[in-house]
Protein backbone atom coordinates (compact mmCIF):
# COMPACT_ATOMS: atom_id res chain seq x y z
CA UNK A 1 0.00 0.00 0.00
CA UNK A 2 1.10 3.14 -0.96
CA UNK A 3 1.16 5.86 2.35
CA UNK A 4 1.91 8.86 0.45
CA UNK A 5 4.36 9.64 2.75
CA UNK A 6 6.96 10.22 0.16
CA UNK A 7 8.78 13.81 0.58
CA UNK A 8 6.48 14.45 3.79
CA UNK A 9 7.74 15.98 6.75
CA UNK A 10 7.43 14.11 10.25
CA UNK A 11 8.46 14.57 13.59
CA UNK A 12 8.38 11.77 15.88
CA UNK A 13 8.56 12.56 20.13
CA UNK A 14 10.86 10.63 22.18
CA UNK A 15 12.21 8.30 19.18
CA UNK A 16 15.80 7.90 20.07
CA UNK A 17 14.90 4.18 21.35
CA UNK A 18 11.56 1.67 21.68
CA UNK A 19 7.79 2.45 19.83
CA UNK A 20 9.14 5.90 18.73
CA UNK A 21 12.44 4.79 17.31
CA UNK A 22 10.46 1.83 15.91
CA UNK A 23 7.70 4.55 14.23
CA UNK A 24 10.25 6.17 13.18
CA UNK A 25 12.49 4.09 11.01
CA UNK A 26 8.90 2.84 9.86
CA UNK A 27 8.35 6.60 8.50
CA UNK A 28 11.86 6.55 7.07
CA UNK A 29 11.48 3.34 5.29
CA UNK A 30 8.59 4.95 3.21
CA UNK A 31 10.31 7.98 2.08
CA UNK A 32 8.84 10.46 4.60
CA UNK A 33 11.32 13.04 6.17
CA UNK A 34 11.57 12.34 9.52
CA UNK A 35 12.75 14.34 12.36
CA UNK A 36 13.70 12.37 15.76
CA UNK A 37 13.77 13.96 19.52
CA UNK A 38 15.14 13.25 22.71
CA UNK A 39 16.45 14.61 25.55
CA UNK A 40 19.47 12.00 25.42
CA UNK A 41 21.73 12.89 22.65
CA UNK A 42 24.06 10.16 22.90
CA UNK A 43 21.15 7.82 22.53
CA UNK A 44 19.57 10.36 19.50
CA UNK A 45 22.81 10.50 17.37
CA UNK A 46 22.91 6.18 17.88
CA UNK A 47 19.34 6.05 16.70
CA UNK A 48 19.81 8.85 13.77
CA UNK A 49 22.71 6.33 12.55
CA UNK A 50 20.71 3.51 13.17
CA UNK A 51 17.45 4.43 11.11
CA UNK A 52 20.19 5.53 8.38
CA UNK A 53 21.64 2.42 8.13
CA UNK A 54 18.26 0.41 7.88
CA UNK A 55 16.50 3.06 5.79
CA UNK A 56 19.10 4.69 3.63
CA UNK A 57 18.11 7.97 4.64
CA UNK A 58 19.47 9.84 7.70
CA UNK A 59 16.40 11.44 9.77
CA UNK A 60 17.17 15.04 11.68
CA UNK A 61 17.69 14.59 14.90
CA UNK A 62 16.86 17.51 17.71
CA UNK A 63 17.12 17.59 21.64
CA UNK A 64 13.90 17.58 23.31
CA UNK A 65 13.32 16.75 26.76
CA UNK A 66 9.29 16.37 26.20
CA UNK A 67 8.61 18.02 29.66
CA UNK A 68 10.15 21.18 28.55
CA UNK A 69 8.06 23.77 27.04
CA UNK A 70 10.42 25.56 25.77
CA UNK A 71 12.53 22.52 23.88
CA UNK A 72 9.04 21.22 22.43
CA UNK A 73 8.72 25.11 20.95
CA UNK A 74 12.40 25.12 19.59
CA UNK A 75 12.25 21.35 18.31
CA UNK A 76 8.67 21.92 16.22
CA UNK A 77 10.23 25.25 15.26
CA UNK A 78 13.71 23.36 13.78
CA UNK A 79 12.06 20.38 12.36
CA UNK A 80 9.58 22.46 10.21
CA UNK A 81 12.51 25.07 9.01
CA UNK A 82 14.62 21.93 8.49
CA UNK A 83 12.42 20.35 5.67
CA UNK A 84 10.13 23.40 4.98
CA UNK A 85 7.21 22.46 6.70
CA UNK A 86 5.60 19.58 8.71
CA UNK A 87 3.29 17.20 7.66
CA UNK A 88 2.59 14.64 10.59
CA UNK A 89 3.16 14.92 14.22
CA UNK A 90 3.63 11.75 16.20
CA UNK A 91 3.25 12.62 20.00
CA UNK A 92 5.35 10.20 22.48
CA UNK A 93 7.00 10.26 26.10
CA UNK A 94 8.47 8.16 28.44
CA UNK A 95 6.33 6.40 30.79
CA UNK A 96 5.54 7.90 34.29
CA UNK A 97 6.21 5.84 37.27
CA UNK A 98 4.82 2.96 38.55
CA UNK A 99 2.64 3.15 41.67
CA UNK A 100 -0.53 2.93 43.40
CA UNK A 101 -2.47 5.98 44.54
CA UNK A 102 -0.73 6.40 48.07
CA UNK A 103 2.82 6.50 46.43
CA UNK A 104 2.37 9.87 44.66
CA UNK A 105 2.04 13.24 46.36
CA UNK A 106 1.58 16.35 44.66
CA UNK A 107 5.19 16.75 42.98
CA UNK A 108 4.50 13.25 41.51
CA UNK A 109 1.44 13.69 40.06
CA UNK A 110 2.37 17.20 38.50
CA UNK A 111 5.35 15.09 37.13
CA UNK A 112 3.14 12.89 35.93
CA UNK A 113 0.78 15.69 34.19
CA UNK A 114 3.83 17.21 32.74
CA UNK A 115 5.50 14.22 31.03
CA UNK A 116 2.25 12.52 29.62
CA UNK A 117 -0.41 14.91 29.46
CA UNK A 118 1.07 18.26 28.79
CA UNK A 119 3.39 17.09 26.04
CA UNK A 120 1.00 15.92 23.70
CA UNK A 121 -0.89 19.47 24.57
CA UNK A 122 2.37 21.31 23.59
CA UNK A 123 3.94 19.15 20.97
CA UNK A 124 -0.12 19.88 19.40
CA UNK A 125 -0.16 23.14 19.59
CA UNK A 126 3.88 23.88 18.40
CA UNK A 127 2.79 21.79 15.28
CA UNK A 128 -0.88 22.95 14.34
CA UNK A 129 0.47 26.29 12.74
CA UNK A 130 2.66 23.94 10.21
CA UNK A 131 0.00 21.07 10.06
CA UNK A 132 -2.77 23.89 8.79
CA UNK A 133 -0.64 25.21 5.89
CA UNK A 134 0.15 21.54 4.96
CA UNK A 135 -0.76 20.75 1.15
CA UNK A 136 -2.62 17.49 1.75
CA UNK A 137 -3.65 18.16 5.64
CA UNK A 138 -2.21 17.09 8.32
CA UNK A 139 -2.29 13.64 10.61
CA UNK A 140 -1.23 13.61 14.47
CA UNK A 141 -0.80 10.28 16.28
CA UNK A 142 -1.07 10.20 20.19
CA UNK A 143 0.73 7.14 21.79
CA UNK A 144 -0.69 5.98 24.92
CA UNK A 145 -1.63 2.58 26.61
CA UNK A 146 -4.27 0.05 26.42
CA UNK A 147 -4.87 1.89 29.79
CA UNK A 148 -7.10 4.21 27.83
CA UNK A 149 -9.46 1.04 27.78
CA UNK A 150 -8.72 -1.10 30.34
CA UNK A 151 -6.44 1.01 34.15
CA UNK A 152 -3.71 -1.22 35.00
CA UNK A 153 -2.76 -2.13 38.02
CA UNK A 154 0.06 0.11 39.98
CA UNK A 155 0.19 2.19 36.74
CA UNK A 156 -2.18 5.09 38.04
CA UNK A 157 -0.86 7.96 36.64
CA UNK A 158 -0.87 6.56 33.06
CA UNK A 159 -4.10 5.61 33.81
CA UNK A 160 -5.31 8.85 34.48
CA UNK A 161 -3.20 11.20 31.90
CA UNK A 162 -3.41 8.56 28.90
CA UNK A 163 -7.05 8.51 29.52
CA UNK A 164 -6.72 12.66 29.05
CA UNK A 165 -4.79 11.97 26.00
CA UNK A 166 -7.60 9.80 24.44
CA UNK A 167 -10.12 12.44 25.34
CA UNK A 168 -7.78 15.08 23.70
CA UNK A 169 -7.80 13.36 20.71
CA UNK A 170 -11.14 12.88 20.55
CA UNK A 171 -12.24 16.56 21.38
CA UNK A 172 -9.62 17.52 18.42
CA UNK A 173 -10.96 15.53 16.00
CA UNK A 174 -14.08 17.71 15.81
CA UNK A 175 -12.07 20.79 16.04
CA UNK A 176 -9.18 20.32 13.30
CA UNK A 177 -11.56 18.15 10.91
CA UNK A 178 -12.37 21.57 9.03
CA UNK A 179 -8.35 21.95 8.81
CA UNK A 180 -8.14 18.45 6.98
CA UNK A 181 -6.16 17.46 10.02
CA UNK A 182 -6.93 13.64 11.20
CA UNK A 183 -6.38 12.91 14.64
CA UNK A 184 -6.11 9.29 16.40
CA UNK A 185 -4.51 7.84 19.43
CA UNK A 186 -2.86 4.35 18.86
CA UNK A 187 -2.27 2.30 22.39
CA UNK A 188 0.28 -0.40 22.74
CA UNK A 189 -0.48 -3.91 24.76
CA UNK A 190 2.59 -5.82 25.80
CA UNK A 191 4.96 -4.81 23.07
CA UNK A 192 8.66 -6.27 23.61
CA UNK A 193 10.58 -2.59 24.95
CA UNK A 194 12.51 -1.90 27.77
CA UNK A 195 9.21 -0.07 29.33
CA UNK A 196 7.79 -4.05 29.91
CA UNK A 197 11.10 -5.47 30.88
CA UNK A 198 11.25 -2.59 33.81
CA UNK A 199 7.39 -3.67 34.74
CA UNK A 200 8.03 -7.10 34.59
CA UNK A 201 11.25 -6.75 36.53
CA UNK A 202 9.20 -5.07 39.36
CA UNK A 203 6.24 -7.94 39.03
CA UNK A 204 8.95 -10.54 39.27
CA UNK A 205 10.64 -8.49 42.70
CA UNK A 206 7.30 -8.12 44.20
CA UNK A 207 6.08 -12.06 43.70
CA UNK A 208 9.38 -13.83 44.59
CA UNK A 209 9.61 -15.30 40.84
CA UNK A 210 12.51 -15.35 38.08
CA UNK A 211 11.89 -13.33 35.15
CA UNK A 212 11.30 -15.88 32.50
CA UNK A 213 8.22 -16.79 34.86
CA UNK A 214 6.65 -13.34 34.96
CA UNK A 215 6.87 -13.55 30.64
CA UNK A 216 5.33 -16.24 30.57
CA UNK A 217 2.28 -15.69 32.45
CA UNK A 218 2.05 -12.53 31.22
CA UNK A 219 2.25 -13.93 27.56
CA UNK A 220 -0.49 -16.38 28.48
CA UNK A 221 -3.02 -13.84 28.85
CA UNK A 222 -2.93 -12.68 25.75
CA UNK A 223 -5.15 -14.51 22.73
CA UNK A 224 -2.53 -14.22 20.34
CA UNK A 225 -0.07 -16.14 22.77
CA UNK A 226 2.77 -13.47 23.30
CA UNK A 227 4.21 -10.24 23.39
CA UNK A 228 3.86 -8.05 20.09
CA UNK A 229 6.81 -6.61 18.48
CA UNK A 230 7.81 -2.90 17.96
CA UNK A 231 7.80 -3.14 14.29
CA UNK A 232 4.32 -4.28 13.90
CA UNK A 233 3.08 -1.24 16.33
CA UNK A 234 4.93 1.19 14.22
CA UNK A 235 3.24 -0.11 11.15
CA UNK A 236 -0.44 0.30 12.76
CA UNK A 237 1.07 4.34 13.99
CA UNK A 238 2.09 4.71 10.57
CA UNK A 239 -0.75 3.60 9.06
CA UNK A 240 -2.82 6.28 11.16
CA UNK A 241 -0.18 9.29 10.87
CA UNK A 242 -0.18 8.80 6.83
CA UNK A 243 -2.09 9.84 3.98
CA UNK A 244 -3.28 6.49 2.78
CA UNK A 245 -5.34 7.29 5.70
CA UNK A 246 -8.11 9.28 4.70
CA UNK A 247 -11.07 8.77 7.30
CA UNK A 248 -10.04 7.32 10.33
CA UNK A 249 -9.90 10.30 12.75
CA UNK A 250 -10.45 10.59 16.83
CA UNK A 251 -10.16 6.99 17.25
CA UNK A 252 -8.07 4.98 19.29
CA UNK A 253 -6.46 1.62 17.87
CA UNK A 254 -5.09 -0.63 20.44
CA UNK A 255 -2.39 -3.09 19.28
CA UNK A 256 -2.87 -5.38 22.01
CA UNK A 257 -2.71 -8.62 20.40
CA UNK A 258 -6.27 -8.90 21.80
CA UNK A 259 -5.70 -8.85 25.56
CA UNK A 260 -8.42 -5.77 26.41
CA UNK A 261 -11.83 -7.05 26.88
CA UNK A 262 -13.35 -3.81 27.05
CA UNK A 263 -15.93 -2.93 23.86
Amino acid sequence: MDMGLRGKSVMVAASSKGLGKAIALEYAREGANVTIASRDERQLEAARDEIAEAAGSAPFAVRMDVRDAGDIRAAVKAAAQHYGGLDAMVTNAGGPPQGGFEAFGDAGWQSGFELTLMSVVRLIREALPYLRSAADGGRIVNVASMSVKEPLDQLILSNVFRAGVNALTKSLATELAPDRILINTIAPGKIGTDRLVELNRRIAGERGVSLDEVYRDSAAQIPLGRFGTPEEFARAAVFLGSFANTYVTGQALLVDGGIVKAL
